[in-house]
């Protein structure tokens, strides 16, 4: 059965796995950022050349922030500790305060950046409706942009996002809203934490999907499988703020080429990998959608997530036994469900297994 989308997001530590349970052999569906870096990546990461990254001096990140800003068109990049701080120098570097970003509301920087933005930098965050694509309207943007007038913030930028809750955003809709806000004078960031997921769904070049913004913060530890870090890309200029921002924000390291070889290990051996996850993500969400008592998001351009939500007056008994075969879950009533390298075949099987006969068992 198909459902709308679920957008709830679990708070970390918040796990429907019983405490004290023996994780040993569980099959973990709480996010792709619980992967494993392989004997591969190791093995780039303990033979990296290194330098000290605060002086300029590390070859390893220079070829991390090099590589990216080639695959993505943009004049330079920045490697930095997290998705959060990617996109919070990103915003600092765009906006002064007394400016504003309008955004989506259901979108990371919105949702579960502690509004980092507003209560460090001084910027207004401004929501707009999201789409059940996962897109901003145009019209949305254009009405949301203040008039020239000392009564309101001065809109400064359009943060956009690709995926959302793992729905790739057509690049059709991503371009119209990119449009929108520049065609106001905004200028445009994409939060791209899984940006090479959207970029494999929609079938579209890397430089293709990011031509429409001016900065893009790429995650390495999500679908891609790093330990640590995120890439921020854009102008020269904007990398330059940036990176005295990083510097504000304590960010700075120093021999860091131990996670930028992790990061460039990822790039060039793991993105083919996602499709992989996608397609498992698929036969789990089919499999899910036809057990009664699941609502499942069965609509189209997902990628590596599974939304289910439970029809059951005792939820709760659900995911224990779930969690007692196995399955490590965040959420009760409504979970969603991550595919990632860390899991095969096999794994999903067990999946779709558990939920039948959790299900049968609450009958």
């Amino acid at each position: 059965m198909a459902s709308a989308q679920s957008t709830t997001a679990y708070p970390a530590g918040q796990s429907s796995t019983p405490s004290g349970h023996n994780t040993a052999s569980m099959v973990d569906l709480r996010s792709d950022t619980v992967t494993q870096p392989s004997q591969a990546m190791r093995e780039a990461m303990a033979s990296a050349a290194v330098g000290d990254d605060v002086f300029g001096d590390d070859p390893t990140v220079n070829r991390l922030e090099e590589t990216l800003a080639e695959i993505l068109g943009k004049e330079a990049a920045i490697f930095l500790t997290s998705g959060t701080q990617s996109n919070f120098a990103a915003l600092l570097a765009h906006c002064a305060r007394g400016e504003e970003i309008l955004t989506g509301r259901e979108f990371h920087v919105f949702g579960y950046e502690a509004r980092g933005a507003s209560v460090l930098g001084g910027i207004a965050l401004t929501p707009l409706p999201v789409s059940a694509d996962g897109g901003l309207e145009p019209a949305d943007i254009t009405t949301a942009v203040q008039p020239d007038d000392p009564h309101f913030p001065i809109s400064k930028l359009l943060s956009l996002e690709n995926t959302v809750t793992g729905r790739a955003v057509p690049l059709a809709r991503q371009e119209a809203a990119a449009k929108a806000g520049r065609d106001a004078g905004l200028a445009i960031h994409l939060d791209g934490a899984r940006f090479f997921n959207a970029a494999v769904a929609l079938g579209v070049s890397p430089t293709e999907l990011a031509a429409s913004a001016d900065s893009i913060s790429i995650c390495l530890s999500k679908g891609l499988g790093a330990p640590a870090g995120s890439v921020l890309c854009g102008p020269r200029s904007l990398i330059d703020k940036a990176r005295r921002w990083r510097k504000m924000l304590g960010g700075g390291m120093r021999q860091a080429g131990v996670f930028a070889a992790a990061g460039l290990h990822a790039l060039e051996h793991h993105r083919a990998g996602l499709a992989d996850d996608h397609a498992r993500a698929a036969k789990l969400r089919d499999a899910l959608a036809a057990m009664p008592g699941l609502s499942v998001d069965t609509s189209p351009g997902q990628t590596n997530m599974v939304h289910v939500a439970l029809e059951t007056s005792e939820p709760d008994r659900i995911v224990q036994n779930l969690a007692s075969d196995g399955l490590k879950l965040l959420g009760g009533a409504r979970m969603r469900l991550v595919v990632h390298r860390d899991l095969g075949d096999a794994d999903i099987d067990r999946t779709i297994d558990a939920f039948k006969s959790a299900l049968s068992n609450a009958a």
